[in-house]
């Protein structure tokens, strides 16, 4: 029980814990949030692909033989990439944007699908190791932060209330508890799935991070400064592994 509890706290601290700082950067001024926020954007690169490539896909590789491990992360990159089309799980990662002319109904779906996606995987990552699962649950913190940034941002644009808008994440947060619930479940009564899991997370990771986050990098859409964004994207790394040594 107190993996459990483990996990689904760590679960909420990924989902939740963004949407925190989200909010409180909604209350700086712009030129201030501007600055900040695709600051934070390197930063997550960094956490993601720190997490997956150093921390989630070497444990996978540990259990299961490396075709496996790496055709599970193909068939998860393919399997992110319908999602994406079929709904909009891609976000908007600054506060004036909009996410392929979705809705606001759709930005809080897509939102929760995420989310769900996230508990999973930091639920998953807690199961092989709790350090492992801190890890994951920074990782997936530092992305929500800008996610939930934007997220906020286009309900706002839409005519919510500040407070309704933040609610309304609140609520869609939850869903990574029933995420982190359901693979809980999934993992427990079928022990041998957890390295295909923690492969199908590395996918999810490495496909924000390389199809999202990376190609907004390159085209200046959210920080024209090089050199700003190699530093903060190696802070994310380096984050991930004094982590990793510290409480691994």
């Amino acid at each position: 029980m107190s993996l459990l509890t483990t996990a689904l706290g760590l679960s909420l601290l990924g989902s939740s814990g963004g949407l925190l700082v989200a909010s409180s950067l909604l209350l700086f001024n712009d030129t201030l949030r501007r600055r900040l926020v695709p600051w934070l954007v390197s930063y997550a690169v960094g956490a993601l692909l720190g997490i997956a490539l150093l921390a989630l896909l070497p444990e996978a590789l540990e259990l299961l033989h490396p075709t496996y491990v790496f055709s599970t992360l193909l068939a998860g990159i393919l399997v992110f990439f319908m999602l994406e089309k079929l709904v909009q799980l891609r976000h908007c990662h600054t506060d004036e944007c909009q996410v392929h002319g979705a809705t606001a109904q759709l930005v809080l779906v897509s939102d929760a699908v995420h989310n769900f996606i996230d508990g999973a995987i930091i639920a998953t990552a807690v199961m092989t190791s709790v350090p492992l699962g801190v890890n994951t649950a920074i990782a997936v913190a530092a992305h929500e932060i800008p996610q939930e940034v934007g997220d906020v941002a286009i309900l706002l644009a839409a005519g919510y209330s500040r407070r309704r808008a933040l609610l309304l994440n609140v609520v869609s947060g939850v869903s990574g508890l029933l995420g982190a619930l359901f693979a809980f479940a999934t993992v427990s009564v079928v022990p041998n799935i957890r390295p295909y899991v923690l492969s199908f997370a590395s996918a999810s990771l490495l496909y924000i991070a390389m199809s999202d986050l990376i190609p907004n990098l390159h085209r200046g859409q959210i920080d024209r400064n090089a050199l700003r964004q190699v530093l903060l994207i190696a802070a994310g790394i380096i984050t991930i592994v004094i982590f990793e040594h510290a409480i691994g």
